[in-house]
């Protein structure tokens, strides 16, 4: 009897392991994760903690409360994504395109943006404390 319920307390994790992760289209998440190209994707609420998205395609993507904790964003494109409420804590944005996305609300605590494009991206209420910002023409305030 002991012996039954370890096996079970053993596999019960390996089974959340492999379970997909969750977002509005998973599909969508696996295009992405598998192919690196999601340009229009619906990936609002999707759990990409610490991928490794350099290079990624993710023009026009909604990533509206997105999870980007730790992922590496290197040289993506975002030009026009949705990062609404995105949680990018500890991020990677090295020359990444931001030009017209709207990043209103997002967690940027402790992100490294490094001469990233970001012409005509919104910033409102966006979090950016202690974010490194180098060579990335962030205006604050004014119209």
């Amino acid at each position: 009897m002991k012996l039954t319920t370890l096996a079970a307390a053993l596999v019960v994790p390996c089974l959340m392991l492999a379970l997909p992760v969750q977002a509005e289209n998973p599909a969508q998440v696996q295009q992405l994760i598998e192919t690196n190209l999601c340009a229009g994707c619906d990936l609002s609420g999707a759990d990409l903690t610490q991928a490794h998205l350099i290079g990624a395609d993710l023009r026009n993507a909604n990533l509206t409360g997105a999870t980007l904790v730790e992922t590496n964003l290197e040289g993506a494109d975002l030009t026009g994504a949705d990062l609404t409420g995105a949680n990018l804590t500890r991020a990677f944005l090295t020359n990444a395109i931001l030009n017209n996305a709207t990043l209103d609300g997002a967690n940027l605590t402790r992100a490294q943006i490094y001469f990233a494009e970001v012409n005509g991206a919104s910033w409102v209420d966006a979090n950016l404390t202690q974010t490194e910002i180098v060579g990335t023409p962030i205006s604050i305030g004014g119209d």
